[in-house]
């Protein structure tokens, strides 16, 4: 199946052919579940404490997360924030509360989600899209937290308007073809763009990162990554994008855990899928016409080694993302185990005072910290545009091989 055919969902929103997944029926189906973490509950007895969407769970207070911290500059860089979604993803990274940001405006297509992420974020200046905040001549910088299938083109947006650009996950979806633009537009711009893969901050991968740094894994042989998050209802989306998604096409909180460790990328990709007993995950029920609710790719990496990255949408049970490694010198699965005798400085980068870890592992505000100094620092942040490429990429490929029965194909390189 062509690349092209793939991105053919986009015509699934002009038809109408994703179910009605509206917010109030969202909550009204899922009550005290997933969607009552937007809602809260207050008193105790009748209901039980709301579950969080898994990944916004809150992370252990670090009292020593500030430790140390030096501010590289006393610029305040002028940031847009966009989408504030049922996630209120736009306000979770911590913009607001760090020392070298001005947060300039806020958006999102519904007033009322709007009006909420400026309260949250102590903002005063609203628009009602990101094609009308880009246009804003005193915003240098844009986090986009819209849709996933809209990343690509409204990132693209942001830099044709001469501003720095941060992603939520994934680069592009399900089209390589919008990769190659968005790519094409970052190297042309000179401008920074940074994707916010969370695992690429989270505790145990820094600490593989900067082992792997040292030398003290070596060349990676073998890389595991898992991203398992049940959704036998899928998690509200504008016009129902979550609903039967391919698993491999929001790949890149378990391929991390190779591409965020080495800097390098998958070459080649093997996957298998298995048809879902999920409603919503059956070929006639959604718009990707996807059977799969699992999908384990095995991957050949730049340095030689092999990589098994595994996404799963139908499997209850064990959750989150989490990986481990194996290399010439040294392993890694929860802790160190090898050759070196002297490990390096395994601890995240500290953090400005006042500000978050935040969710997803403690990484929200590592990757705000990341963008902002990458901008302050004139240098290429952690997830630049060729490691967000190389991460996605790998999952799209993995897909068309999945629906091919685990054909081995080749996957597109990105570097700058």
């Amino acid at each position: 199946m062509s690349t092209k055919l793939l991105h053919g969902s986009a015509a699934g929103f002009k038809d109408g052919l994703f179910p009605p997944h509206s917010r109030r029926g969202f909550l009204h189906r899922f009550g005290a579940l997933t969607g009552a973490a937007t809602l809260g509950f207050s008193g105790a007895g009748a209901f039980a404490a709301p579950t969080p969407i898994q990944g916004f769970e809150r992370a252990a207070a670090d009292p020593n997360s500030s430790k140390d911290w030096q501010p590289v500059s006393d610029r305040k860089i002028r940031v847009g924030l966009v989408g504030y979604g049922v996630c209120q993803f736009g306000a979770q990274f911590g913009f607001q509360d760090h020392p070298n940001v001005q947060v300039v405006a806020v958006s999102d297509l519904l007033p009322d989600r709007c009006s909420e992420m400026a309260r949250a974020c102590r903002c005063a200046k609203t628009y009602p899209s990101l094609e009308q905040l880009v246009k804003d001549d005193s915003i240098e910088a844009v986090f986009v937290a819209t849709d996933a299938p809209s990343h690509a083109r409204h990132c693209i947006e942001v830099l044709r308007h001469g501003k720095h650009v941060a992603s939520a996950v994934p680069a592009m979806f399900g089209s390589l073809e919008d990769g190659e633009k968005l790519f094409a537009a970052v190297k042309s711009s000179g401008l920074k763009y940074m994707m916010f893969e969370t695992s690429a901050f989270h505790e145990d991968l820094t600490a593989m990162r900067q082992i792997y740094r040292a030398g003290g894994l070596g060349k990676l042989l073998y890389s595991e990554g898992e991203y398992f998050h049940y959704m036998e209802t899928p998690i509200d989306s504008f016009k129902g994008w979550r609903v039967g998604l391919p698993p491999q096409w929001y790949p890149t909180h378990s391929n991390a855990y190779y591409n965020c460790i080495t800097g390098g990328s998958y070459t080649e990709v093997s996957c298998l899928g298995v048809p879902s007993r999920v409603e919503h995950l059956k070929p006639a029920n959604n718009p990707y016409q996807n059977a799969f609710g699992s999908e384990i790719a095995f991957l050949r990496t730049s340095e030689g080694g092999m990589a098994r990255m595994a996404v799963s949408w139908d499997t209850p049970g064990l959750g989150g993302e989490k990986g481990r490694v194996r290399g010439q010198r040294g392993s890694f699965d929860g802790k160190y185990e090898g050759l070196e005798k002297q490990v390096p400085d395994i601890r995240r980068p500290p953090l400005p005072p006042g500000m978050s870890p935040g969710a997803h592992g403690g990484s929200h505000g590592h990757l705000t910290n990341e963008f902002i100094n990458a901008i302050l620092q004139n240098r290429q942040p952690l997830v630049d545009i060729s490691m967000a490429l190389n991460l996605t990429a790998a999952g799209i490929v993995a897909h068309q091989s999945a629906l091919k029965g685990g054909e081995w194909l080749k996957i597109p390189q990105y570097k700058l």
